[in-house]
This record gives structure tokens, sequence and C-alpha cells, in this order.
């Protein structure tokens, strides 16, 4: 009876000690658990999140069954275990992605580029190897970390430290892009309290806690007086703990309460998303080239149509769309300085799924599916159908305010993508009454550049004169254009104010009046934002189901967007059958001057001839002398001169004015830039326009090794190419400054020859900016 009683005893003591031997490992596992719950709430679905549950669980469990083994040999077993664990995650969220590769590849490929392009990502962020390897690698060693500490050290507290701080991890790279995660903090909060109200022990602890009793005393064996002074002195140290606590409270209370509403830094400002090169900054230059060489395979594309969605009949495609093929889109084109056109993209790394949209309320959404492969397209824009939903056989990043990807590994001869996309099409029956934005939010895509010529402006008047809703002013511009211009492959590429005032105005036998569809889409944009409408340009291919698409099939259209309908399409260029009018019919710009009278002087006819009288000394016709005509000719040259190289200076000086002190702050140091690669041509170190800023910084030390120190100018004008809006006019300030130092510098280092016609040069004039 004894010996049962005694192996009874044992089994309920060892149940016991296994009992407080639970919560802490529970409580760890539940902390990292919630701290993957904060990181997936900007994920796609929930895998993430039972991922790091995973991970948590698997590196807890292997403490707690490693207990046995010495200290040194755990944290191997343990790396080896999230090794397996972490090839298994990588291998199945790299299946359910459909992303190509070997799993040793997406491996190195996640390692190398896991957390760039974590906090690249586009939100929500789609569970892929290179967004999951860092969470769960995180997780897995504070697990560890955290188990060895509390478990096998006996110190609990000191325990929580990794979870709290992965939690805190968690929380960081969230940011702003989710809801203040108040209900998980305060679940993490209980957790730990939990875990806390039974403490765990270290090996020789719990075995000390088997033989002693239940509830026992401390200081029972102690004499009376000794035991009273440490009571007391227990007290006293609880009763210190328990101030500190509630001082800390007071104090740091408040503090934690007011950065509850607070907005949280968003990790993302900080690291650089994926950048164009620079041949695609501007692909609308790339439209003459496609053109003379018209044969040229860049993809070939094989094309599903389902249809609508529902059996409602589509509406009107709208204006010159009807009877086209699917336009496949390369890039989006909204922002224009009066020199080029450009993408001005932020471009997010994305999964499979992209974010969705919602469609105008009155149009129809066909789902189109193609399937891709590039030829001898190069680059790093993607091409798809607007507006693409899935990528799948390609890592993309994707800018959802123009719905562009790109690829940047860049594109490869043979790479093979399929993309299903939401054809919208806008019910045409609410063009007419259809209105346009304004205000801030649409204010780049209205934006006229300085230096718009007068022609230009006539011009749009003259179209918005008679026409007062936004559509009717749409379609003037797009019937001018296509029954004044011819639409011709060798015109010359340009689309700054100068070419667009030679493609409308020139006169047809200079080669006026001609472009390709880069000129008609450029002109329909700037004429369109001169009238008041919000416009873009956008370069695509004509895809005509399947096959191959060539460089022949590549144009460039505008559009403008109408509120409740969004971007519209239009199509300015000439019908193939229809022979142009001269310009001259339908618009003849008002002279500079106004001309002369016209009306003849009356004539007196004479009564009778009159006899020459000769007059006495000489002949009746005697002019001024030859000396007086050679030096009132001389003089008058000199005053010639004089007077340009006056205009020269003043109209120098006046761009530079310009430059400096005009515009908003990014403006001003842009004007800055300009300034210093002006400065570099005038003194024989012309820059390219492929080069980079820093670049160029460089090219500039060069050319001058003492003065002024222009890789602070390029930063900032990185900072505004990049980040507009985020100047500050301080940084204008320094540009200017900056700017001035070095052109001074650099004159100065010219001959004196040379400095004396630096400010009269007419190059800055005419160079493009």
């Amino acid at each position: 009876m004894v010996t049962a009683a005694g192996g009874g005893g044992a089994a309920v003591g060892a149940a016991a000690r296994a009992l407080r031997a639970v919560p802490v490992p529970l409580a760890l596992v539940a902390m990292i658990g919630l701290a993957g719950a904060v990181l997936g709430r900007v994920y796609a679905g929930p895998l993430l999140t039972w991922l790091v549950l995973g991970a948590a669980a698997g590196s807890v469990l292997v403490s707690v069954a490693a207990r046995r083994l010495p200290s040194w040999l755990v944290a191997p077993v343990s790396v080896l275990a999230m090794v397996g664990w972490t090839a298994w995650s990588l291998r199945l969220t790299a299946t359910r992605a459909e992303l190509p590769g070997g799993l040793a590849e997406v491996t190195a490929d996640a390692a190398v580029n896991g957390i760039p392009r974590l906090l690249t990502a586009m939100i929500p962020v789609e569970p892929t190897p290179d967004t999951v390897l860092v969470p769960l690698v995180a997780a897995w060693l504070a697990g560890l970390a955290g188990a060895e500490v509390a478990m096998r050290a006996g110190r609990v507290l000191l325990g929580y430290l990794p979870p709290v701080l992965l939690y805190a991890a968690a929380l960081y790279v969230v940011g702003p892009n989710a809801d203040p995660a108040i209900g998980p903090t305060l679940a993490l909060v209980a957790v730990a309290v939990l875990g806390l109200a039974v403490p765990a022990r270290g090996a020789a602890g719990a075995d000390a806690a088997g033989a002693d009793a239940a509830g026992a005393d401390a200081a029972a064996g102690l004499a009376p007086a000794v035991r009273a002074a440490v009571r007391a002195r227990l007290a006293a140290a609880s009763a210190a703990g328990l101030t500190v606590v509630l001082g800390l409270v007071a104090l740091l209370g408040p503090l934690v309460a007011g950065q509850v509403d607070g907005r949280p830094v968003d990790p993302r400002r900080y690291v650089e998303p994926p950048q164009v090169e620079t041949l695609d900054e501007n692909p609308l230059i790339r439209i003459s080239g496609w053109a003379l060489n018209p044969g040229q395979q860049l993809l070939d594309v094989r094309t599903q149509r389902p249809g609508p969605p529902d059996s409602a009949p589509a509406p009107d495609p709208g204006p010159g769309a009807a009877g086209r093929p699917v336009p496949i889109r390369l890039a989006v084109l909204s922002d224009y300085d009066g020199v080029t056109w450009r993408v001005g993209a932020t471009y997010r790394n994305a999964g499979r799924i992209l974010p969705v949209t919602a469609p105008a309320p009155e149009s129809t959404v066909e789902t189109v599916r193609q399937e891709i492969t590039v030829a001898g397209l190069s680059g790093r824009l993607l091409p798809a159908v607007a507006t693409p939903r899935q990528v799948t056989g390609a890592r993309v990043a994707y800018d959802p305010t123009t719905g562009t990807l790109i690829r940047p590994e860049g594109l490869t001869p043979g790479l093979r993508y399929s993309v299903t996309s939401a054809l919208e099409t806008p019910d045409a029956n609410l063009l007419a009454t259809a209105d346009v934005p304004a205000g801030e939010g649409v204010a780049r895509v209205l934006r006229v550049a300085d230096g718009a010529p007068d022609p230009l402006r006539r011009l749009a008047a003259q179209l918005a004169e008679s026409n007062g809703a936004p559509y009717a002013r749409a379609a003037a511009v797009e019937q001018f254009l296509a029954e004044h211009y011819r639409l011709v492959a060798d015109a010359p590429s340009g689309h700054a104010y100068p070419n667009l005032n030679f493609f409308l105005f020139g006169p047809r036998n200079a080669g006026g009046q001609r472009g390709t569809s880069e000129q008609f889409a450029a002109a329909f944009a700037v004429l369109g934002r001169l009238t008041g409408l919000p416009t873009r340009v956008v370069v695509g291919f004509r895809a005509a189901g399947d096959g191959p698409v060539r460089a022949g099939d590549a144009y460039a259209w505008p559009e403008v967007l109408f509120e409740g309908l969004g971007w519209v399409p239009f199509d300015p260029l000439p019908r193939p059958d229809e022979k142009p009018r001269p310009v001259e019919e339908d618009f003849r710009p008002a002279p500079e001057d106004p001309p002369p009278s016209e009306v003849p002087e009356p004539t007196v006819e004479p009564t009778a001839t009159p006899e020459p009288v000769a007059a006495p000394g000489g002949p009746a016709d005697a002019g001024p002398s030859t000396a007086l005509l050679v030096g009132g000719g001389t003089g008058g040259m000199l005053l010639l001169v004089v007077a340009a190289l006056l205009t020269l200076l003043l109209m120098r000086r006046s761009l530079t004015r310009g430059r400096l002190e005009r515009g908003d702050p990014g403006q001003r140091i842009a004007g800055a830039w300009r300034e210093v690669t002006d400065a570099l041509r005038l003194a024989g170190h012309p820059v390219g326009g492929d080069l980079s800023a820093s670049e160029v910084a460089a090219r500039a030390r060069a050319a001058l090794p003492v003065g002024a120190d222009v890789e602070e100018l390029a930063g900032l004008l990185n900072q505004t190419a990049f980040a507009p809006g985020t100047a500050s006019a301080e940084q204008a300030a320094r540009a200017v400054a900056t700017a001035g130092d070095y052109v001074a510098a650099l004159r100065a280092a010219r001959p004196w020859w040379r400095r004396l016609l630096w400010s009269v040069r007419p190059g800055p004039l005419r160079w493009p900016r």
C-alpha cells in the first residue's frame, strides 16, 4: 500500500512539474504567432501567419525535446530543423505563385533579395519565397533564443525579449499600411502575464521543486527574529518594485497613449523601388525607330477573350476604337516638361495577383487572357492589355496609378508569361455629358509647361471656343488632327514644343504637317491640356488576335480622364483613304503686327511736262559723299552687333533667373541642374542625356577638381525625380547656391576671351531643356 501510494505521489508530482513547464513554451509560441498575425495583415491570405506559427512551434518544440542535451548542441539541431521547415515553406510558396526555377535557384534569389523586395512589395503582399524567407527565419530564431533563455536558464522575463522584439519589428514593417494592432497587442500582454504566472525552472530547479512541499515557506526553518527580518525585507522590496512600476506607468503611460492615434513611419520610404532604364523612361521616342523597321518581330501573342462577365450587350467602345484590335499597353506617360514625355511611375514588387480597382459604374469589363513571348523587345517595360489583374511566369513590379508593369531583371528573348486583364470599356452614351476632374489630384495631368508657342495656344483657344463640353473639346482636337495632317513612317522623332509647332504649322514642302503617331498623340495631349482636359500619352501595340507583333504595330495614342468613366482613349490619326486639308483653310495664326494700310495715295496727273532746270554749281541729284556712306554703314553694323549682344545677354540672364527663382523648390532644383549642365557644355565638356545625375556629377568633378561640389545637387535632383513634392525651400536655396558657385568657378577657369563670350553665347537658349 505504501509503495502504491508512493508511486501515485511520484506520478502526481511528475504531472504537476509537466503542467508547470507547459505555460512558458505555449506563451512563447503564442507571442511569436501574434507577431506573424500582425505582419500577415499586409499579406494576401493567411498563409504567412500559418507559416510563422509553424516556425514558432517548431523552434520551441525542438528546445523542449532537446532539454536533456548539452546547451551547445541545441542550436545546431534547431538550425537544421529550421532549414528543413524553411525549404518546405519556400517550395510551397513558389508552387502556389507558379514561379519558374528549382528550389536552389528560388532560395538563392530569396536570400539575396528578401529584405528589399519585402519593403518594396505592393500591398497586399503575395506570399512568395522572397517575401516569406525573412519572417520565417526571424520567427524561428526568436523561438530558439526565447526558449533557451526562458526554459533552460529559467529567465522567463528575459526569454520574452526576442518575441517582443519580433513583434515590434512586425509593427514597424507594417507601418501605416494597416489599422492599429490594438487587439493583438493586448493579447500579447495577456499571454506574457499567463506565462509569468507559472514560471519555468531550470533542470536543477525542477528537481528541487519535486522535493519541496507545495506552498512551503522559504523562511520556515529560520529563527523567529531572522524570519521576521527576511519577511520585512521581502515586503520592502516588493513595495519598492511596485512603486517603480507605478512610476513608470505614470511617466510612460501618456506617451504611449499619445502614440496610439499617431501615424507610424513607413519603412518603404527609405527603400528605393524598382526603376526603369533610361530607354524606358520615354519610350515615345522609339516610335520613329520602330516605324523605319516595321518587320522586326517584338512579341508573339496568344489571346483568349471569353467576353463580358454578363449577358448585357457591350456599349459602344468609344471614340476611334470601333473595329480596332485590342491594344497592348507598354507605357503610360503622364509628365511633360515642354521637351519630353516621361513615365514618372512608382513601381512596387508584386506577386501573381495584382490590386483590383473598382470599374466605372456604367462600363463593361471584359476578361482578356494573353500568353506573350518576348522576341526583339528590350528594356524593362512589360506589355499587357489594360488593366492587368494576374501575371504568371515572370516576376513583376506594378504601378497601380497607371496600371503598367515592369520586369526588374529586364526583358530577354524567349521570356514567356501570361497576363489576365480586365479590359474596361466605358459607356459612350455618357461621354457627351461627362465632366473632367480638377484639383490637386489631377494637377499632374493638367500641367502645361512654360514656353508653349503662341500658335499652339491660339489653336487650342480656337478649338475650344465653339466646344464647351469636355468631350466636345476632345473630339474637336481629335478631328482637327485627323483631317489636316499626314501619317508617315519617315518623320524624325521629337515632341518638344518646337517639334510640335513645326508639325502643326510648318510648311508642307519643308516637312511640316506630317509625322508619326508620336507627334499626333503628343500634339493631342498638349492641345487638350491647353483647353483644360487632363490628358496623357500611351505607347503600345496593335495585336490582331494571335500571332507576331511587329515593330510596325507600335503606335502611341492619347487618353482623356472623365469623371465616372476613367481614362478614355482617342484616335487622332488620319484615315487611310482621306486626303488631309491644308491647315490654312481652318486656322490662320494672327500676325504679330498689324499690316500697314493698303489704301493707295491719291495721284494727281500733271497738266504739262516740266522742263528740266539745272542747279547752279553741280548736278541736281548729287547725294551724300562716299565717306559719309561708309561711316554710316560701319556705325550701323556696330550698333546692330552691340544690340544683338545685349539682347543675348538679357535673354541669358532672364533664362537663368527663370530657372533659379521661379517655380516650386523642385523646379528650382531642376533649373539649377540645367545651369550646371549648360555650363559644362559651354566649357567644352558636354554630357549626354543617357547619363544619370551621379555620372554627370562625377564628370563635373573631373572638369573642375577644385570648386563647388555638385554631388549634393545631384542627390537633390534624384529626390525631386523619384519623390516629387518632397524638396524644401532650404534645399532649393542650397541647390541654387551650389550651381552658382560651380558655374562661376568653371567660367573663371576658362581663357579670358572665353570668359568674355560666356554670357552671350546663344547655345543655352536653344539647347533642349
